[in-house]
């Protein structure tokens, strides 16, 4: 049995890649064409298709050539001559100059689309619908995923902390448990705090490690390269520094403490400056999260793309020759990125950690 439950994580982040190349366009630029309708296009160059990788991508109906190769094959949906100008231009589109249009296809409707208040319209995915719609993202697949993986490889830990018996992922994933209390929790939140939020801080190191993880295997999408992602893990920061901190001081007391001992004069400034600190820390959290995910990522498809671009600008002898040239520098970074997903998902956890135990205990 000890080999069930790697198997079953492998299978998770097999189906998350399957569902997400199976039903997201990540691709196709959207465009507006002249009458108004908005239609998608290839990108320009290798470059931006490989970008587009990292750009999140709505979950539609059908992916790719199910959803458009009626179009190119005359399926019924576009009518029996599809290659024909009647049904091309105005049976299939509704308009007759739309004939001459091969590059682009009618972009695809989201798969999963659920009515939100109209307070929330700065959240709208879909605007060819009214009132504002929750469209889900191949971000949230993995996200999924990440939770169904940290499920399937802790349901062994409690037997093996409890007994000391256990497959190597209850040892492993047990002895990341305790490493995690021991040497990052607690010495920055101290003992009574560490034993409140000890699970949240654990939720946020390895929901974000198997994010990160899942972003360096092929075909799939890594959520912590959104910034609307890193933006709610860091809001979960924020949100506990700042409730905590109210809870333990009280509310006068904790905009109070944040104000060393300082000259009276020196003290309206000094709280501008500590109430800017309190909002930046998790901004800091939250770009820096981004930032090396999405760059780490952009360098490995960069090189990636120099393989096409050295292609189709030299000719298939140099485009040969150098391409070992540009795999080597692209593994050699994915070696590198392999070790920041655990190092930013430590950075996260213990900068949390230690903002949250000084909003909650100023006197450290």
């Amino acid at each position: 049995m000890s080999i069930f439950r790697p198997l079953v994580m492998l299978a998770i982040l097999v189906g998350a890649c399957f569902l997400a190349n199976r039903h997201t366009d990540h691709h196709k630029v959207p465009t507006v064409t002249e009458d108004g309708v908005e239609r998608v296009a290839e990108p320009s160059s290798i470059f931006t298709t490989l970008y587009y990788h990292v750009i999140p991508s709505p979950i539609v109906a059908a992916h790719g050539a199910d959803a458009h190769g009626a179009d190119a094959h005359g399926a019924d949906a576009h009518g029996a001559d599809a290659h024909g100008a009647d049904a091309h231009g105005v049976d299939a589109h509704g308009h007759d100059d739309h004939a001459g249009d091969d590059h682009g296809h009618a972009a695809s409707g989201p798969l999963v689309s659920i009515p939100f208040p109209g307070f929330l319209s700065a959240f709208d995915g879909d605007p060819h619908k009214d009132g504002t719609q929750f469209v889900m993202y191949n971000l949230q697949i993995f996200q999924i995923a990440a939770l169904l993986m940290i499920l399937v490889a802790f349901s062994g830990v409690p037997s093996y902390l409890r007994t000391g018996k256990g497959d190597y992922v209850s040892r492993l994933m047990g002895g990341f448990a305790l490493w995690l209390r021991d040497d990052l929790v607690e010495p920055a939140m101290g003992k009574e705090l560490s034993a409140k939020l000890l699970p949240l801080m654990m939720f946020l190191f390895f929901f974000i490690l198997f994010m990160n993880v899942m972003g360096l295997t092929p075909m799939s999408v890594t959520p912590t390269a959104s910034i609307f992602v890193t933006g709610a893990l860091a809001l979960i920061t924020f949100t506990l520094m700042i409730v905590g901190g109210i809870i333990a001081q009280g509310p006068v007391d904790f905009f109070k403490n944040l104000v060393p001992h300082v000259p009276g004069f020196l003290w309206p400034l000094m709280f501008l400056i500590e109430v800017a600190g309190l909002i930046i820390k998790p901004v800091a959290l939250m770009i820096r999260l981004f930032a090396t995910i999405t760059g780490g990522h952009l360098v490995v498809l960069s090189f990636m793309a120099l393989i096409f671009f050295f292609w189709s600008a030299f000719g298939s002898t140099v485009g040969t020759a150098l391409s070992p040239v540009w795999v080597g520098f692209a593994v050699f970074i994915m070696i590198i990125e392999a070790f920041v997903a655990l190092v930013q998902a430590y950075i996260f956890t213990l900068l949390s950690s230690l903002f949250i135990g000084a909003a909650v205990h100023p006197e450290h």
